[in-house]
């Protein structure tokens, strides 16, 4: 029989929220010294997707560009990509365009006769164009920023109501701060590696939200069912802890088994240069890693914290009543 682990995670809490709260301090200031990047998504511009053959220069493409653009485009190359459709490889040049106008079908046009004046031999094609009001991209911004804030109150309601009778609210507000961790772990990971905030953001934000909450849900169960074993009177601390060393292994090989398909996932997107997808993969790699350790490390030993906080409170409020009669009744 395997020998269940006995390590002290609530008496270490202030070691991991140390540990995370570097993390946060770090990524702050990539987030102030970096900046973050919006695609044209958020900010409104159009980008348009060439494929090519051969070599061609950045620095050519963008002195070729320029009499359209003013400078004001971004270039992304990617290699030996195959089109739906066609057997044969090829190369794929995006240009994103981020300004408070669409370009126009002129526009488009004298860049793609640019393009082929530039690079005649590179077989230069138009394929795919698309653009977004500027207007459009914050209304569509604002509505993804409401839709995290709403699924982050429902999750908290969910965990208050479920888990009512050891503590519902402190035991929701802690996982929403544990969840909000990830989603800044995982934003962080757009701005370190220079990453577009895109629609891929908000399903990053919302996948990590709901996976991280059913580790710290499971927990959660078994805090609650080693109470119901051991008595309502029993320390918390204990109980926690125990139910901690129960549920590590569960929660640990769930997270290897999300992190290995999704590294998968990532390698994939790194053969085929499939940017869309490296764009989601990538920063859920890292939420998966943050999702467990605040599952296990944060969320149950800084609520034992909160609760031991709340006892004090409510103690030391009762001893001010106390001998507020007592004093009274001395008069």
């Amino acid at each position: 029989m395997r020998k269940q682990m006995n390590f002290d995670f609530v008496g270490n809490k202030k070691k991991f929220a140390l540990v995370s709260l570097c993390i946060l301090v770090v990524g702050i200031l990539c987030n102030i010294f970096l900046g973050a990047k919006m695609d044209i998504q958020f900010t409104g511009g159009s980008i348009i997707k060439y494929s090519y053959s051969g070599d061609i220069s950045e620095q050519a493409v963008r002195d070729a560009l320029n009499p359209v653009t003013n400078g004001n485009e971004s270039l992304q190359f990617n290699y030996n990509v195959f089109a739906a459709g066609s057997d044969a490889a090829h190369n794929v040049l995006s240009v994103s365009v981020s300004d408070q106008h669409q370009l126009s079908s002129e526009d488009q046009q004298a860049m793609l006769s640019a393009l082929k004046e530039a690079f005649p031999d590179a077989a230069m094609t138009q394929i795919e164009s698309n653009s977004v009001e500027a207007t459009m991209g914050r209304e569509f911004f604002w509505k993804c920023m409401v839709a995290v804030v709403l699924a982050s109150v429902l999750m908290l309601v969910y965990v208050a109501f479920r888990f009512r009778k050891i503590g519902g609210w402190s035991a929701g507000l802690v996982a929403l701060v544990a969840l909000l961790n990830d989603c800044l772990v995982s934003y962080f990971v757009f701005i370190i590696f220079r990453i577009p905030l895109d629609d891929n953001f908000v399903a990053v934000i919302l996948t990590i939200l709901g996976y991280s909450l059913n580790d710290t849900i499971v927990i959660y169960d078994r805090i609650r069912e080693n109470r119901r074993q051991l008595g309502p009177k029993s320390d918390l601390a204990t109980v926690v802890n125990l139910s901690l060393n129960q549920s590590f292994g569960r929660t640990l090989n769930t997270s290897i088994a999300t992190f290995m398909a999704v590294t998968c996932v990532t390698v994939v997107a790194l053969i085929y240069n499939l940017d869309s997808i490296l764009s989601f993969s990538v920063p859920m790699m890292f939420g998966v890693l943050s999702g467990f350790y605040t599952s296990v490390f944060l969320a149950s030993p800084l609520w034992v914290g909160l609760r031991s906080v709340m006892a004090r409170h409510k103690a030391a409020k009762a001893e001010k009543q106390q001998n507020g009669k007592k004093k009274a009744a001395a008069k």
